[in-house]
């Protein structure tokens, strides 16, 4: 078997075998099969595709490619949830203590944010003194002691995935379905959790902008799970606009808190409840979602999720006062409000104009070795569908730069389209997708 012989199959539109595609992804991980090579692969699959038991052998040999987690020391069904990335996304926040606090175990492993705002840990960071390293016996003691944790991902989980996204995100092979799958996937299952609810943006703040290759996508992911024994599940969900009113770090924390104090904005906590829901019920900790719901509903009427959030983060080196009192949480020095330029509805909010906004005052990092400044981002005032007057303010800017608020400000406002007649505002959940879809 070499690696010639593998890349002309492919290239000529061959299938191939379980054994020949592990001999990739490992000859790769170790440095025997060299960039170019790889890179020839990946350029052939792009083109030629790859068929749902290549995808599967693929997802599994770089899951297989590093170390594996074991939960079993855990007490109970863990169920993990992913995001495909959008803007103001910060439902893990809210979702992770409500679960919890129904002591439900969420043991989760979490990355960086590579783009527009933060990851899940930038976020968390912005809670003074909290630390997501940790050993596997301190990660597994946390879960079992207070039903929630959240560490960052070890170096050793699935490493063939870190070296092969590199490498498609400079040969303009990231846009393929079992690539995107596989990637996403692989860490999932090295991640050690038995059940998977997948969150599947689609949108102009999303990676997938069409609805039917956001369906493709989840489809193919939650092939790859069942086939892989993990009960999956994943909702695809509207990212035409940004996900509640702040995008930024340490604002999307302060949002998180407020809807566990029962004040959010009424699309993050609704989107929240139904992936919890769902996370409960392929969990096999409730049959019905409309009952899982209640349930996690009612630990945010009686503040049981709050007392929960102030409670993981105070076990992971957090003080309770920032989740109580909002106390050490960065606020930018400088704010600037944006005001409407003319009368009507908000009927288009780019989300990805806003993200790019948000990066440009230093909410996110173009490379990984960018600082983000936690403080920075924006809060929007209004949605789509809201009527505003000219002179009226519809944004505000938390930054510290001048020149850089200047150069957000105009990106912002073309985010906005305001007209005379009101749109029909678009369905937040649009699909549910079961391995009965696939």
């Amino acid at each position: 078997m070499n690696m010639y012989d593998l890349i002309q199959k492919k290239r000529d539109g061959f299938t191939l075998t379980t054994e020949e595609i592990k001999y990739i992804v490992n000859g790769y991980t170790e440095g025997e099969i060299k960039d170019y090579q790889m890179s020839a692969f990946l350029m052939a699959v792009y083109f030629q595709k790859m068929n749902k038991k290549e995808t599967v052998d693929l997802t599994l040999a770089m899951a297989a490619s590093g170390e594996m987690l074991n939960l079993s020391q855990i007490q109970g069904t863990k169920v993990d949830k992913h995001s495909t990335g959008g803007i103001g996304d910060k439902t893990t926040l809210i979702l992770a203590p409500m679960l919890a606090a129904l002591n439900i175990p969420v043991a989760k492993m979490s990355g960086r944010g590579l783009g527009y705002t933060g990851g899940t840990i930038d976020k968390l960071e912005s809670f003074p003194g909290f630390s997501t390293s940790m050993t596997k016996e301190k990660f597994i003691e946390n879960v079992n002691q207070h039903s929630i944790c959240v560490a960052g991902q070890t170096e050793n989980l699935a490493p063939a995935d870190k070296k092969i996204y590199a490498l498609r995100d400079v040969t303009a092979t990231v846009d393929n379905i079992s690539l995107i799958a596989s990637s996403i996937m692989s860490k999932k299952l090295a991640s050690g959790a038995d059940a998977i609810v997948l969150d599947v943006k689609c949108g102009t703040g999303a990676f997938m902008k069409k609805e039917e290759d956001a369906c493709l996508l989840a489809k193919t992911m939650v092939q790859i799970g069942e086939d892989a024994g993990r009960k999956t599940v994943a909702l695809i969900t509207d990212m035409n606009q940004p996900l509640g009113r702040m995008v930024g770090n340490s604002l999307e924390v302060q949002e998180a808190i407020s809807v566990l104090k029962g004040e959010g904005e009424s699309r993050l906590q609704e989107l929240s409840l139904q992936l919890a829901a769902w996370m409960m019920v392929i969990g096999g900790y409730e049959k019905e979602i409309s009952y899982a719901y209640e349930r996690l509903k009612s630990t945010i009427d009686k503040h049981l999720a709050l007392d929960k959030m102030a409670e993981w983060i105070e076990s992971q080196g957090g003080s309770k006062e920032s989740v109580y009192e909002g106390k050490g949480l960065k606020r930018a020095s400088r704010q600037k409000m944006i005001f409407a330029e003319e009368t009507g509805y908000l009927n288009c909010l780019d989300a990805t104009e806003v993200g790019k906004s948000a990066l440009i005052l230093g909410a996110g990092r173009v490379q990984k070795e960018d600082k983000i400044d936690l403080g920075a981002g924006i809060e929007l005032l209004v949605q789509n569908g809201t009527q505003i007057k000219k002179g009226e303010a519809f944004a505000v800017l938390h930054y510290e730069e001048e020149e850089k608020a200047l150069q957000a400000e105009k990106i912002l406002k073309n985010a906005y389209e305001i007209k005379c007649d009101k749109i029909e505002e678009k369905s937040l959940i649009k699909k549910v997708i079961t391995i009965k879809d696939c």
